[in-house]
């Protein structure tokens, strides 16, 4: 006899239709909803359009008495958007989201794509780095990716000038993916809108955000963890103590992706950052026979058909323990990012149970998740 308390598991159903598309855009773009809290609705009610129907009352109960969701009008301007510059939505679930991106925590639910599809399913290496390279950190930058392009690997990144732009651009015939931190179709920065519209013809742009939205400092992170994802390995050249690339550094990982760093002389300061990782365990490379020799052996292809969502449903919780376990969250959270597995293992509470907790805080808007599996108290 099966115990009723069980969550039950629910498998990923990519949307079929225009409706259903719709429903996935207005879900992951309705007001504090982010990526956990869409696959905890959509386990818990089975589709976005169900999850719609409950959000209001789901935001009542962490103490939002007038929520709207996104409304049908906006999700649909979204959707036309894509249609006129030929963008592709890509959904989890579907046979062309990226095998590598689909298995980290925090996968978008959705991606908009320019370009060709195929290079997603090919084997990608990031290549990331300072935007005031040096010469010589562009030259390694140019070299690595050309070398492993000619391997069949695709160079994915982030469209920033320095590093970034030299490894779309040496790996340009072959194709190349840009992962952007504003509106797929927004080419940011200015100076490298040709490289941007180059990049469509053998390879592809990318991103989650809304067409026509410019980047924001919070995005860049969020941006680096699909770098990562969909990745290998990541190679770090050229990055200071403290940069965005580290940040990559770090989601790459969390997500067990190989990092490896191209290191660098200790009184540039550019280059501070690589020789960090180097002395705390990543691998120094030279040339792509040491990134090539550093990757992991490729892992047996799942039926992305099969994933189950990354939250699934469970039974209706009591009030007053509902009301106790979110003050206790609150008491152990705080400005400081902590890894959610470790605010699980300190409440000592079944992760089933703070799940939908964690839910109620984040569309209270009380608490905040941040890349990587992070959580935090929201600022005031």
């Amino acid at each position: 006899m099966t115990d009723s308390t069980e969550p039950a598991t629910h498998p990923l159903r990519p949307p079929l239709t225009e409706d259903d598309r719709l429903a996935w855009i207005r879900l992951i773009r309705s007001p504090r909803v982010g990526v956990s809290t869409f696959y905890r609705l959509m386990g818990e009610h089975g589709s976005a359009q169900a999850s719609l129907g409950a959000l209001p009352e789901v935001a009542k109960a962490a103490g939002v008495e007038k929520y709207t969701p996104c409304r049908a009008e906006a999700a649909n301007a979204e959707l036309q958007a894509a249609k006129a510059n030929g963008a592709s939505m890509i959904c989890i679930g579907s046979p062309d989201y990226p095998r590598q991106l689909a298995e980290i925590a925090d996968a978008p639910p959705f991606f908009w794509l320019i370009g060709r599809q195929d290079v997603l399913q090919q084997p990608m290496i990031a290549l990331v780095g300072a935007r005031n390279a040096s010469s010589l950190g562009t030259r390694m930058a140019r070299g690595l990716a050309k070398d492993l392009a000619a391997q069949g690997y695709i160079i994915v990144s982030g469209l920033a000038r320095g590093v970034d732009a030299a490894a779309h651009q040496a790996s340009l015939d072959t194709g190349t993916v840009a992962v952007s931190a504003g509106g797929v179709d927004v080419l940011y920065p200015a100076e490298n809108a040709r490289l941007g519209r180059d990049i469509v013809k053998t390879g592809a742009r990318i991103s989650e955000r809304p067409f026509g939205i410019a980047p924001r400092p919070r995005d860049f992170p969020r941006r680096n963890r699909i770098i990562s994802g969909l990745a290998r390995a990541v190679v770090i050249i050229e990055a200071a103590a403290k940069s965005g690339s580290l940040i990559t550094a770090r989601n790459a990982l969390d997500q067990g992706r190989e990092v490896l760093a191209v290191p660098g002389h200790p009184f540039d300061a550019r280059t501070g950052g690589c020789n960090m990782l180097i002395r705390d365990g990543a691998r120094l490379i030279r040339n792509a026979e040491d990134v090539i020799e550093a990757l992991p052996p490729q892992s047996a292809a799942k039926d992305q058909n099969e994933l189950p969502l990354l939250a699934p449903a469970e039974p209706k919780r009591d009030l007053h323990q509902t009301a106790a376990l979110h003050q206790q969250i609150l008491d152990r959270l705080g400005p400081s990012p902590l890894a959610e597995d470790q605010l699980i293992r300190d409440l000592r509470v079944p992760a089933q149970s703070v799940m939908p907790a964690l839910t109620d805080l984040e569309l209270g808007g009380r608490i905040k998740r941040q890349p990587g599996g992070l959580l935090s108290l929201s600022p005031d």
